[in-house]
């Protein structure tokens, strides 16, 4: 905002779209000599009413969302809730940077008034102080271009360490590894990014974090077809992928049947969609089935060991059972 010297009379119009954009929404309405008041005081402009009212109509004309009611308001492309919706999903992110993120941040706020801006003062940003991946944008960016243009990508894959810094996995010669992928899509689960992909060295399909990638690298090598990666013969099915793929771990899926305390039919839908099949039950418990990657499985029904039981397979309720049990070893 210019508050220095007058501004030259063709900056009129501009002058009144900022300040409508900025100071008015359906909540807050500006008068003609409102706005010729905001001119005068903060751009150092001395206009007529009706001045100000031919520049609205052309802003009006022109397809700006300018509407009068009690006042002159600008109608922003994103209500305050739907922003703060944005906002919340940046925040509880666990993979964007946190200086990104608050860049981000800021630039959604622009989008609304500047009341929205007193409406989420209260919300705190995540600790700045968590691991993160700077080439994370870099990545995405990447791979968009490698899966938009079917071409492969190279990267190096990396772990964090005790000294919670990214080191990159080697090979048996103790050698960075490089990973020759084929990407297909980019998915958000559990706060994080996922790439679903097929690793060229293998015929499966493969989840790998883009927070954990670094030294990504576009190829000029096509990927390979979807019909010839396990589990993909007839394209990816999103929401069957996403509804088996819990934790986002590679493997076989399997059929699975356990019970569970009633109570917990809204943690079990969350996590498996509304493609479970719920059957017998009493007053507490009831049956369900699920199609599910099985290492998930596993470890689903060990973060909710209280309140479930695998009835099927078989050789999943053995693995669980011995699992259980070498716990209870270690607390003995």
């Amino acid at each position: 905002m210019n508050t220095n010297a007058p501004g030259p009379k063709k900056m009129l119009i501009v002058n009144i779209l900022e300040i409508l954009k900025s100071r008015t929404d359906t909540n807050h309405r500006l008068l003609i000599k409102d706005i010729i008041a905001i001119l005068a005081k903060d751009y150092a402009m001395q206009c007529e009413r009706k001045a100000v009212s031919r520049n609205i109509t052309e802003l009006k004309e022109f397809g700006y969302n300018i509407e009068y009611g009690k006042g002159w308001y600008f109608i922003h492309d994103f209500d305050d809730s739907e922003l703060r919706l944005l906002i919340d999903g940046l925040l509880f992110s666990k993979h964007i940077p946190y200086n990104q993120c608050k860049a981000l941040v800021e630039k959604l706020k622009g989008l609304s008034s500047d009341y929205f801006d007193t409406r989420v003062k209260h919300i705190r940003n995540l600790p700045h102080d968590l691991p993160e991946n700077k080439q994370l944008f870099l990545t995405i960016e990447i791979l968009d271009e490698a899966i938009s243009t079917g071409r492969q990508v190279v990267f190096t894959y990396n772990s964090f360490g005790i000294d919670k810094k990214l080191h990159p996995r080697l090979n048996d010669a103790g050698e960075v590894r490089r990973y020759t992928i084929n990407s297909y899509q980019i998915v958000a689960a559990n706060g994080r990014y996922y790439l679903i992909c097929n690793n060229d060295k293998y015929k499966k399909v493969s989840n790998y974090r883009l927070d954990l990638i670094t030294e990504i690298k576009l190829l000029t090598t096509s990927v390979k077809p979807m019909k010839q990666v396990e589990g993909l013969e007839n394209g990816l099915d999103l929401p069957k992928h996403m509804a088996e793929s819990i934790y986002m771990f590679a493997g076989k899926s399997v059929t699975v049947k356990f019970v569970a305390k009633k109570y917990l039919i809204n943690d079990i839908i969350d996590w498996f969609g509304k493609n479970v099949r719920f059957g017998s039950q009493s007053n507490d418990v009831c049956v369900a089935t699920v199609r599910v990657n099985e290492d998930a499985m596993f470890c689903w029904a060990l973060q909710y060991g209280p309140h479930v039981e695998i009835i099927e397979p078989a050789e999943l309720r053995e693995r669980v059972k011995e699992a259980v049990a070498a716990m209870g070893e270690k607390y003995k």
